[in-house]
């Protein structure tokens, strides 16, 4: 099965390091590096050092989006872009040394003109075909409307396609009811799908397994930060927890865990290993300063830790 993923709403991510982080006085960063950001750009930089190619789909403007296209194409990605007026936004993340906290500053996505929005669709559809899978991940540009994600899965519906959905909020909302392969929530999105604040453990299974059963949805991923993930499907739920691992970053982990997924969906594996192997790449991405994800050999040492 080919693989595409889709960005709408990328990022230059820049981290850097400080050693006290205090109010008022001039800082002095240090360690700066620049990465590729975004669900869909994740998801295919961690497939990548799988073995596992992908098409990588997102909108691109001003000198942050060709800096960004750059970063991954010397990641050796393909990249499928569109162009659009507003420049690529830029986010930050710092690491005060001297307590081993760090800060994340999101900066808002650009805007999409209308005819920006169509030409995306146009280009998803151009390219999707039968049996591929079509990753959907990422929050959505502030101006498109909350069923953008529904629109292009109901555009490329036509072909047998494994739609695989990471995002949250109304666009989450205006997804559920469409034809699923795979769903990644984490706890809190998944509480807020169901209308409340917070699940009990029991809630959380409970509520999965009402989806699974009344919508058309094949599985259900729901990560729980340093505590692993549960798989649910209509044989079951499969928990798989994580072994402790000197956390540096969790940008991406998300991202990670979902490439994971899809390295298990791309070769066949039974359900328990392809959970195992989202965990794995979630995890080893903790591993990793800043924004960098995780390497393969990180990936390989956590997933023997967790089968033995």
């Amino acid at each position: 099965m080919k693989i595409v993923t889709l960005t709408l709403n990328p990022a230059l991510d820049k981290s850097a390091k400080v050693d006290n982080l205090t109010p008022e006085n001039k800082l002095h960063c240090h360690s700066i590096t620049y990465k590729p950001g975004g669900g869909g750009i994740n998801v295919s930089r961690i497939l990548k050092r799988l073995g596992i190619e992908s098409s990588c789909i997102f909108p691109s403007g001003g000198e942050t989006g060709s800096f960004l296209e750059e970063l991954i194409l010397n990641e050796d990605i393909n990249l499928k872009t569109i162009p659009v007026s507003e420049k690529t936004r830029e986010n930050l993340s710092v690491l005060d040394t001297q307590t081993g906290l760090q800060y994340r500053f999101g900066i808002p996505g650009a805007e999409l003109l209308t005819k920006e929005l169509i030409a995306i669709q146009t280009t998803v559809d151009h390219i999707i075909d039968d049996n591929y899978i079509l990753v959907l991940s990422g929050s959505l540009p502030q101006n498109a409307p909350s069923d953008f994600y529904a629109q292009i899965i109901q555009s490329v519906s036509k072909y047998n396609v494994k739609i695989i959905l990471d995002t949250s909020g109304e666009a989450l909302k205006k997804t559920i009811d469409e034809n699923l392969y795979l769903l990644k929530p984490n706890q809190n999105e998944l509480a807020k799908l169901a209308g409340k604040d917070f699940l009990t453990s029991a809630e959380q299974e409970a509520f999965v397994t009402e989806l699974i059963q009344t919508k058309n949805i094949k599985y259900i991923v729901v990560s729980m930060g340093a505590r692993g993930a549960f798989l649910a499907s209509k044989k079951g739920i499969h928990y798989q927890s994580t072994p402790s691992v000197m956390v540096k970053s969790t940008i991406g982990a998300g991202d990670s865990m979902l490439a994971g997924l899809i390295y298990g969906i791309q070769n066949e594996l039974h359900e328990k290993k392809m959970l195992r192997w989202g965990v794995a790449c979630g995890t080893a991405t903790t591993m990793s300063d800043g924004t960098a994800l995780a390497s393969l050999k990180n990936i390989e040492i956590i997933n023997g830790m967790m089968h033995k």
